[in-house]
């Protein structure tokens, strides 16, 4: 079975890894850096401790890393049953390439620029286009 939606899930998929070899790359080299970190001794934890010990920049690709492990995960769900009942193409695949497009532009901006209230605005317009997917699948699968 072969579904159009499945492209933009596949792209998303990919820009997620690409952003975690991004942050990698860059939170790394930043940890060597500072003085007195150690993280070969580093017990428990979690990332954003790391926030105000590493440049903010370097944790902005970290924090944008989180965040396309949270509403995207509804999209992948929803782009799924779409694919699977047979209405992820057309309009729906369209729907899919625009929530992509959207939250590609939202990690850029939070990664290079990090301005709140443009990212909030790309989040919210990816938020409408993701609440539509799933009214479409709904509408589908009831």
């Amino acid at each position: 079975m072969k579904s159009e939606i499945l492209q933009p899930v596949v792209l998303l998929a990919a820009w997620t890894m690409l952003v975690w070899l991004w942050m990698y790359a860059t939170r790394l080299p930043a940890m060597g850096k500072v003085d007195g970190l150690d993280a070969s001794g580093m017990v428990g934890g979690k990332g954003s401790d790391l926030d105000g010990v590493l440049p903010a920049k370097t944790q902005w690709i970290a924090h944008n890393y989180n965040h396309l492990h949270e509403n995207p995960t509804i999209f992948y769900a929803v782009a799924l049953v779409l694919a699977f009942v047979g209405a992820g193409d057309g309009f729906n695949a369209t729907l899919a390439w625009v929530y992509v497009v959207l939250r590609i532009v939202h990690s850029l901006v939070q990664i290079l620029w990090n301005r709140v209230m443009v990212r909030f605005l790309i989040f919210l317009l990816s938020g409408i286009v993701l609440i539509m997917l799933t009214a479409h699948a709904a509408m589908v699968v009831f």
